[in-house]
């Protein structure tokens, strides 16, 4: 158990990053349910390495890759169970009638899980792209294509859906 200066440590990073970590995975998932659970998962196994994980230079990105992994380990998980890719449909936003915003959770929902990602840590989470290409655990050049791809398949659904 980490001691007790550990602990208001932890709570500080809990409180300043949660609603972050939320939405990013919100973005990522299309369901609030998922993104919680997701949110919830990954701030356990920061907390159960808190004593590295706190002393670490960016530990902000260590929950995030964490959080990321999770989310692919369980979309994984969901195929192998399913036999079938996931579906493109998402639930309905919960932030209230926003046409602009709907158009683009949705635009978001039919990308790749890749370029899902890579757009989330670009645009939403304002990571550089060697931050974003070292969380994916890919080349910079890959996240510069995820990124390209990703906008102009956006563009592309957004034009559509007027």
């Amino acid at each position: 158990m980490p001691a007790a200066t550990d602990t208001f440590a932890f709570e500080f990073f809990f409180e300043t990053e949660r609603r972050r970590l939320f939405r990013a995975l919100y973005v990522m998932t299309g369901s609030a349910h998922e993104a919680e659970e997701l949110t919830q998962d990954a701030f356990l196994r920061v907390w159960e390495r808190w004593d590295r994980v706190g002393s670490m230079e960016d530990p902000v990105g260590y929950l995030f890759r964490t959080a990321m992994n999770l989310a692919r380990s369980r979309a994984r998980r969901l195929l192998r169970a399913a036999r079938l890719p996931l579906s493109a449909e998402r639930t309905v936003e919960p932030y209230g009638p926003a046409d602009t915003r709907d158009a683009v959770v949705r635009a978001i929902a039919e990308l790749s899980p890749r370029q899902r990602q890579a757009v989330v840590l670009v645009e939403l989470l304002d990571r550089s792209i060697d931050e974003a290409a070292d969380l994916m655990r890919v080349s910079t050049s890959t996240v510069r294509s995820l990124t390209s791809e990703a906008r102009k398949a956006m563009r592309t659904a957004m034009e559509t859906e007027r």
